[in-house]
């Protein structure tokens, strides 16, 4: 059986669908993931997939194309020519899968799941309905269940990445914490200020820091790091930065993708976690987690990208020395 799921969000989204892609291919003889171009480089990690297929669609994403009648058309020929059995879609729970299904419906794939609140037609043969209160990898996996493909006997069903390379000519040898600063919203992050503050007062604990980035933060890092740290910005692919993550104490992060890719390669995370999404869906999933952050803030569930509190204060009052706080606690968790 040929499978295609579908998740055409973000990075963070896509390391998300990791245990409903392993139910899947635990079924199937080839799974291949369509992917927007933010979460491509993540499906490439996830274990189970083995073609990964790039489309930006005009309904995801901060600025997303227009309609355009030849794109759908190309998509289209690439579908039917893959002659797929059957398609999971998997979204958010603030999306409708049902523009996807439309043209996976087009391209002749015969059996169509997804989670829905909307009714749906024709366009699927198994609507799911998520229960109350599921993280979205919970959520996810729950719907490839109800498509026919439960998770393997012993899959844990936390998130999982291909094994990461060594990364120690990076960081250098020794135990370090990793501090990741930027985010993929403004109304996630944490400030820069606090987080030159944090490095250095977990610099005056003893703590060797790594700071990373993308290649678009590198100014963001330069600042971060301050000479106290290890500055990695933009020096990182996605696999790399798993090798990074995987190695490190601790990952201190705000909700963005490498929170994730931290629970991914199993490593315990001090959550920045800002409430314009509910953390009982989002935050680092399968590891152990310290939260910090006001989550009864005025911005709580607002979904908003720019935080509309003056001053940003749901993260911005959690100090430097809160993280250093809560990195010695994970630490003396791990090692108990």
């Amino acid at each position: 059986m040929k499978a295609l799921v579908v998740r055409l969000d973000s990075f963070g989204d896509v390391l998300l669908a990791g245990p409903a892609v392993r139910a899947v291919a635990a079924h199937c003889a080839h799974v291949t993931m369509l992917c927007g171009p933010r979460g491509a480089a993540a499906a490439r990690l996830l274990p189970g997939v083995d073609e990964v297929l790039v489309w930006e669609a005009p309904w995801e994403g901060f600025d997303p194309p227009p309609v355009s009648a030849p794109d759908i058309d190309g998509l289209l020929a690439r579908l039917r020519a893959r002659a797929f059995d059957t398609a999971l879609i998997l979204t958010s729970f603030h999306q409708s899968p049902l523009p996807a299904a439309l043209l996976l419906r087009l391209a002749g794939i015969g059996r169509i799941g997804a989670d829905s609140v909307d009714h749906a037609g024709r366009l699927l043969d198994v609507r799911h309905r998520r229960r109350p209160g599921r993280h979205e990898a919970e959520a996810a996996l729950d719907t490839a269940v109800a498509l026919g493909f439960p998770p393997p006997p012993g899959d844990d069903a936390r998130l999982r990445v291909l094994p990461p390379p060594d990364t120690s000519t990076l960081t250098g040898c020794g135990p370090y914490v990793v501090l990741h600063p930027g985010a993929s919203a403004p109304a996630r992050a944490w400030g820069p200020r606090r987080c030159e503050e944090a490095v250095a007062l977990l610099a005056d604990a003893g703590h060797r820091v790594v700071v990373t980035g993308g290649p678009q933060e590198r100014d963001l890092t330069r600042r971060v790091s301050a000479g106290a740290a290890v500055d990695l910005g933009g020096r990182t692919a996605p696999r790399t930065l798993a090798g990074v993550l995987r190695m490190a104490d601790v990952v201190i992060s705000a909700n963005t993708g490498p929170a994730h890719l931290a629970a991914a390669v199993g490593t315990p995370v001090v959550s920045l976690f800002a409430p314009v999404v509910p953390p009982g869906r989002w935050a680092p999933y399968g590891v152990p987690v310290i939260l910090l952050g006001d989550q009864a803030a005025p911005c709580a569930d607002s979904r908003a990208r720019v935080c509309p509190v003056p001053g940003h204060p749901c993260l911005n009052e959690v100090t430097g020395q809160d993280v250093v706080r809560a990195v010695h606690k994970l630490i003396q968790e791990r090692n108990s």
